[in-house]
């Protein structure tokens, strides 16, 4: 059952298109949480609604943008947009960590105590899980 599920995965996602929207979802990721340390959308959105103050805020979508511009890299070198300097086994490590960071950030997002970063992001970090998921079954084909 897992290998027909796989193999209509692989079928009905080409890795390219994958790449393509990993690049788009991170890039308005990042235009997210700048917006969110700019004081435009409320930081109540995110992380799971426990910031208070705005030194935390600051800091908080500092270390988001930092963290989505890094996994923004690793695609973009994964898809050969980047010039590669890693080898390809780090960067097949790379999107191994992406795909449990987005599912723990998934389970994260579940638990919210903000309603609307559950119902947005919940099912945003599942499709990033999945499609770092797609990129590494790339590697294997």
């Amino acid at each position: 059952m897992y290998q027909r599920v796989k193999q209509n995965f692989v079928r009905l996602l080409p890795v390219r298109f994958a790449s393509k929207l990993l690049i788009g979802l991170f890039s308005l990721l990042i235009g997210f949480h700048l917006l969110v340390a700019a004081g435009i959308i409320p930081y109540e959105m995110v992380w799971g609604g426990k910031l208070s103050s705005s030194t935390e805020i600051l800091q908080f979508e500092g270390l988001s943008i930092l963290v989505n511009l890094l996994l923004l890299a690793v695609i973009l070198m994964d898809a050969g947009i980047l010039k590669n300097r890693l080898s390809s086994k780090f960067l097949e490590i790379m999107l191994w960590f992406m795909v449990v960071l987005f599912l723990l950030n998934t389970v994260g997002n579940i638990f919210s105590e903000n309603r609307l970063e559950t119902i947005i992001f919940t099912p945003v970090t599942l499709i990033l899980a999945l499609l770092c998921y797609r990129l590494i079954l790339g590697k294997l084909e």
